[in-house]
């Protein structure tokens, strides 16, 4: 029963317990709940009381008149209008919090990152010479919250992507004015007798993305890196065995950084541990799920159990003394499941609230009291602690790559440039690059396509950046580590040998796939690929997505000019005009299209098509996996020799252990 559900040995066992014991998971309520033909792909309306109207018949309307384009359009535009919400929500509460810091109202916070700081001024116009960090943070924050109530013009970070991008968004009319003004717009157009226009609705749809992608979302990411440092690589571990047998287990979980960072504060306090000692413990161990996860992850090399469909199991486990949530991808079926078990659920938002769990609202401006709090709270915990069942599989990843981190390792700190890496596609030693980012969704075999897109991607010699629960994904089956390089092209090995580095590289949480548009516009920017992102050998891929902000972020990377293929069926399969205008029609407007492909398969044969295609309009040499690779094989084979004997090898010397 459990066998495909999920690739992940830890996931199988669990799910075997909770058959057992007749404990309903996210898992069996898929296998149970199956989703409306109807409005699944596209053809029901309810967005007035005179719906319902499921559109089933051909050259039905619905009772206003509304054509199965007009309904299928209003859907997926309503689904980018949220999921740029929820990203851009984010984003105005970490300028909130940095604007808090600045005036000395948020003591707990600092600006970990000045470099970041000062970039981040240059680019929204801030003066810098001759004034203190905290003034210039003020007014840096301050300008940030300007770009989400802003009515005319366009957003200031529009500056980053190429001038030619820059210039086809002013020509289509999409170039977003201001972060919440985009979201209102589609939210009116799509109300009861408004815009009923299949692509006038689209096209608004996907200045309402950019707003996310280039504004909201971007933002978070500079700030958040400004708060807390920017990431640089470090070593972590993955899955639900660094769960402890013998210490206070404490969670983080959903999206935002500002309460995790003071949690790993508070159970790294001397005092704290003390306390947890007088509870039987032996200390306090932090660990993640979702992009929470990946926030202390990145930074803090906090480790991380699981991803979205982990978060049932591990309370399972009987090993979880407290769970501290904060906003999105937070399941309510967390209440009832820990009322089986000892583990505390905290919620800390004043948006995410969930009946039956306690509340201890965070406030920043007595952000590290409160988490002593809690932390106090899951110490407490510990001795109601009964029989626990800790699977045993953990793994080891490198993550921390942020885009000033790739910067800086392919040309160093005054010489940072990425001129190596569109040398390296020039050249064919990579054949390109993609993205594969997005959620897990119970609907399909858990982790099944992220891991096998990204292994047949790296095969293939296209390096590959993750993020969110995708990048947790293929941390825990080793794609995130440097002895991945294995798995790799010849080409992608090589660099990845000369470089240090895993030929899968782990940018950040959902929110940080802004990290990966600041990529493509310094390659594009950088020349040797064209002029444009839309002209870069490269590809985005969201293998098993099931949120609105997956449908946002999507919808970006194509109003900036990357193909980009989703798993799962068409939300909007059922008027073939849509469906047809967000791929075809797209692309032929913005240069970028989007696609639903079931199939992993055909995804990537898709995939590097569409790269070789790139590489040919380019005029760039033919991939040839056969000019690489000769140079290391002795070695790599060596290593990997040494390695699966138990000997100590590290893939940054030179030095491998000879086999007798």
């Amino acid at each position: 029963m459990t066998n495909n559900k999920s690739i992940d040995p830890t996931i199988k066992t669990m799910l075997e317990i909770a058959e057992a014991e007749g404990i309903s998971t996210a898992f069996l309520r898929a296998e149970e709940m199956k989703p409306c033909p109807i409005g699944s792909k596209g053809a029901c309306c309810a967005h007035c009381a005179m719906g319902p109207c499921r559109l089933v018949k051909e050259g039905q309307t619905g009772i206003c008149g509304a054509t199965i384009e007009t309904v299928a359009a209003r859907k997926l535009a309503r689904m980018i209008a949220a999921g740029a919400a929820a990203h851009s929500d984010h984003g105005r509460d970490m300028a909130l919090t940095l604007l808090a810091a600045a005036e000395g109202e948020a003591p707990d916070y600092e600006i970990r990152d000045v470099n970041k700081l000062l970039e981040v001024a240059e680019l929204l116009g801030v003066a810098t010479k001759g004034r203190e960090t905290m003034e210039i943070a003020r007014e840096v924050a301050e300008k940030a919250l300007a770009e989400f109530g802003q009515q005319k013009g366009e957003l200031i970070y529009l500056q980053r992507a190429p001038r030619k991008r820059q210039e086809i968004w002013r020509k289509l009319g999409i170039a977003p004015r201001g972060i919440d003004r985009e979201v209102v717009d589609i939210m009116h157009r799509t109300n009861v007798g408004t815009d009923q226009d299949y692509d006038s609705i689209l096209m608004a749809g996907l200045r309402n993305a950019l707003a996310d992608g280039w504004g909201g979302s971007m933002l978070s990411t500079d700030i958040t890196d400004i708060l807390f440092g920017s990431p640089v690589p470090l070593v972590a571990r993955a899955n639900m065995g660094a769960l402890s047998e013998d210490e206070v287990n404490i969670v983080v979980h959903g999206h935002e950084p500002t309460l995790s960072e003071l949690i790993v504060a508070a159970v790294n306090d001397a005092e704290m541990i003390e306390y947890a000692k007088s509870k039987g413990a032996k200390g306090i161990n932090l660990a993640g799920i979702c992009c929470t996860a990946n926030e202390t992850l990145m930074r803090q090399g906090v480790p991380t159990v699981g991803n979205f469909l982990s978060q049932e199991l591990a309370i399972m486990t009987g090993a979880i003394e407290l769970m501290v949530v904060d906003i999105q991808c937070i399941m309510q079926a967390l209440v009832p499941l820990t009322e089986r078990y000892h583990t505390t659920l905290v919620t800390t938002s004043p948006k995410a609230r969930i009946e039956g769990a306690t509340h201890v609202e965070f406030d920043e401006h007595r952000a590290l009291e409160i988490a002593k709090q809690i932390v106090k709270m899951g110490i407490d915990n510990f001795p109601n602690r009964k029989e626990t069942r800790i699977p045993k599989e953990v793994n080891h990843l490198v993550a921390g790559f942020s885009h000033e981190y790739i910067n800086y390792a392919l040309g160093g700190f005054y010489r940072g440039s990425f001129r190596p890496l569109n040398d390296a596609v020039v050249q064919g030693r990579l054949r390109g690059v993609a993205g594969v980012v997005g959620c897990n969704n119970p609907r399909t075999c858990q982790d099944a396509a992220h891991e096998y897109i990204t292994r047949k991607l790296i095969e293939n010699d296209v390096l590959v950046v993750m993020t969110g629960c995708g990048a947790i994904a293929c941390a825990k089956y080793g794609l995130l580590s440097p002895e991945a390089a294995q798995y790799a092209g010849p080409g992608l090995r090589e660099i990845c040998e000369a470089v240090g580095i895993p030929p899968v590289l782990h940018v950040g949480s959902c929110v940080d796939n802004t990290r990966i548009l600041t990529t493509l516009s310094q390659m594009a920017s950088e020349g040797g690929l064209g002029d444009d992102i839309a002209d870069i050998p490269g590809v985005g891929f969201a293998p098993e997505w099931m949120s609105e902000k997956a449908i946002s972020i999507g919808c970006y990377f194509v109003g900036s000019g990357v193909y980009t293929i989703f798993g799962s069926e068409s939300p909007v399969a059922n008027s073939p005009v849509v469906d047809r205008f967000i791929s075809e029609g797209w692309e032929e407007l913005v240069g970028g299209k989007l696609e639903f492909i079931p199939d992993p398969e055909e995804a990537v044969r898709k995939a590097l098509e569409h790269i070789d295609k790139k590489r040919a309009a380019l005029g760039l040499v033919k991939y040839d996996p056969t000019r690489f690779g000769k140079s290391g094989d002795r070695l790599m084979e060596q290593f990997i020799a040494a390695m699966e004997a138990g000997l100590p090898v590290n893939l940054y010397s030179a030095k491998v252990p000879e086999l007798a």
